[in-house]
């Protein structure tokens, strides 16, 4: 039988290999800047022409080569950072695989110029389709410069698959991005063609994302720091109102080496559950330091993908961390609730009369007064930094409700929404979504007790359902029952409503269960993940979808006091806005404008 099985020629197998690790222009910007951080440089530009297709340069100020390393750094698996198998566990360079220079010599024509401090003359070195044409001593500057040109110049059908400019220049420049966010202790400069697209010095962290994403940026910016033995975190999260619908500015950093992680990103976005809407997405800057020995990052070429010896913990710390500084600096819009002394009630654990919240309060009608005490609004500490935001503090529902908080304006405008007056404008409700938070925490807390109050029905109601349905509800009868909602299977598909939540018991019974089995329809994927939470959303839709009609003045007041005694008053538990403040300024230059 004839040998089928043959050794590819080198240049092939190098053209084959360089596949994996280039396949943009992208790719020769993030390995050449990756080097050049690894040199040591302090200062780095970026040329490039026709979005990189035919032109990438990066020159920067490092430690530079020698006349033979020169050479040596286009050989495939040359490199100067590890020498044996043990080093990986301890590898806190960009690159260490020797793969970059080489892949990216087998597709393009590379003309490396580079000199160390310690040499009077620096080396040039040409290399075309893996092919060394020119290997010369020269005059050049201390560092690196490498001119990448004609990517793909020997493999046609690999530069037909390339993008438009606009494409490739925007993959390019993401690439720059994640090394320059990675190292705000560098300086960057940018060209595009013959236009300037980045020039910065060294600076700090939020000073390179400002730098890089606009001024803008400064206020949507939240500081975020824990440290724990296993992982320290810092870097900055978005502020909830500026999410946006569509991804691009979420950032993680593992000892400064940019990774992507869906199980980290998860962790994220569940710190912000309740904040943003599900089809939102927050920006982060997030940078985790770790012993390298714990973490695995020699799995693909890229170097993109990283595996943690205990992912679980890294989860926990990650979503402690981001919730944290969500909580501590006080993200929720800044109310200034501070009324007049006449109309304060005693609040707050010295109160006479204050007593801690307990289970059994879920559902009564027994809720904090002076919610305008929510924040402590003493401005003469704090950093100053324009209008200090006040620090959200925990008010404690009283029993004793004798005391009263004295006349508060409140109104109701169409039927939907409850404008109350401040000391420095008005604020506006949004009734349905209140009750929707109200009725959501209240559910939580049911099920996470176990029982809830309910309303025992004078006469059971039998209700027919659809196998779809009936098969969704029988599968949780007990977290139904948990929140008030007495339910028995009947027969066949039929089952008996007894009993409903303290806050719905007027209802109708079928309609409230038709009802809360179309939201929990739409919340079967996450009722798989977050079963809590899901049910707890369903019923509080189902619940506020019902809270039409007239309110009375003293009903307005307790449905605002039930909202602030909510532990997230400001959003409905799908991340919408519960209430908006208009300040006394605003209305001012309205009418200066007029």
């Amino acid at each position: 039988m004839t040998d089928i099985i043959r050794l590819l020629p080198d240049h092939v197998a190098n053209q084959i290999a360089a596949g994996e690790v280039v396949q943009r222009p992208a790719s020769v910007v993030k390995e050449l800047l990756e080097n050049s951080v690894d040199a040591g440089a302090t200062e780095i530009t970026l040329v490039l022409k026709e979005a990189g297709r035919n032109l990438v340069q990066v020159t920067d100020n490092g430690r530079g080569m020698g006349h033979t390393d020169a050479r040596t750094c286009f050989e495939r698996h040359a490199t100067s950072k590890i020498g044996a198998a043990e080093d990986l566990l301890h590898i806190t360079t960009k690159g260490f695989r020797g793969e970059a220079l080489a892949s990216i010599a087998a597709v393009a024509q590379v003309d490396l110029r580079s000199r160390s401090a310690n040499a009077e003359l620096g080396t040039r070195v040409v290399v075309e389709g893996s092919r060394t044409r020119i290997h010369e001593a020269v005059v050049t500057p201390v560092g690196t410069s490498i001119a990448v040109k004609g990517l793909f110049f020997n493999i046609p059908a690999r530069r037909q698959f390339l993008k438009s400019d606009a494409v490739e220049l925007k993959h390019a420049l993401e690439e720059f991005q994640r090394v320059a966010l990675a190292h705000p202790e560098i300086g960057f400069h940018v060209v595009s063609g013959t236009s300037d697209v980045v020039r910065t010095g060294p600076e700090n962290e939020r000073q390179r994302i400002v730098h890089l994403f606009g001024r803008k940026y400064d206020e949507r910016l939240v500081p975020v720091e824990e440290a724990t033995e296993q992982l320290s975190v810092h870097g900055f999260i978005g502020k909830p109102e500026f999410a946006k619908r569509s991804r691009g500015e979420q950032y993680f950093f593992v000892n400064r080496r940019f990774i992507r992680s869906p199980y980290l990103d998860h962790a994220v976005r569940n710190a912000y559950d309740e904040l943003i809407a599900r089809d939102n997405y927050p920006s982060w800057f997030l940078f985790l330091e770790v012993d390298p020995a714990s973490i695995d990052i020699n799995i693909h070429p890229t170097k993109t993908e990283i595996k943690f010896k205990d992912e679980r913990s890294i989860y926990a710390i990650v979503h402690a961390a981001v919730r944290r500084a969500l909580g501590r600096f006080n993200i929720a819009p800044s109310l200034d609730f501070e009324p007049e002394p006449a109309l304060l009630a005693p609040v707050g654990p010295s109160s006479a009369g204050a007593v801690p919240w307990r289970p059994q309060d879920i559902g009564t009608r027994q809720v904090p007064t002076g919610w305008q005490m929510l924040f402590d609004t003493d401005r003469t500490s704090g950093p100053d930094v324009g209008a200090i935001e006040p620090t959200r503090t925990k008010v404690l529902p009283s029993r004793d409700l004798s005391v009263d908080p004295g006349p508060r304006p409140v109104f109701q405008l169409h039927g939907k929404y409850i404008v109350s007056q401040l000391p420095t404008g008005f604020v506006v409700i949004d009734r349905r979504r209140a009750s929707e938070r109200i009725a959501y925490e209240h559910a939580l807390k049911a099920l996470e007790l176990g029982r809830g109050p309910s309303q025992t029905q004078l006469f059971p109601r039998n209700v027919e359902l659809n196998a779809t349905d009936h098969a969704l509800l029988v599968g949780m009868l007990p977290e139904l029952r948990s929140m008030g909602l007495e339910i028995a299977e009947f027969g066949g598909r039929t089952v008996s409503v007894s009993g409903l939540p303290a806050e719905v018991a007027s209802t109708d019974p079928e309609a409230l269960l038709h009802d809360l089995l179309e939201q929990l329809q739409q919340e079967r994927a996450a009722l798989k993940n977050e079963r809590h939470a899901a049910l707890a959303r369903s019923m509080a839709r189902s619940i506020a979808g019902r809270d039409d009609g007239h309110l009375e003045a003293t009903r307005m007041h307790d449905l605002i006091d039930r909202l602030f005694a909510c532990e997230m008053p400001y959003y409905t538990p799908g991340g919408k806005p519960t209430l908006i403040t208009f300040g006394l300024d605003e209305l001012h230059q309205r009418f200066e404008r007029g």
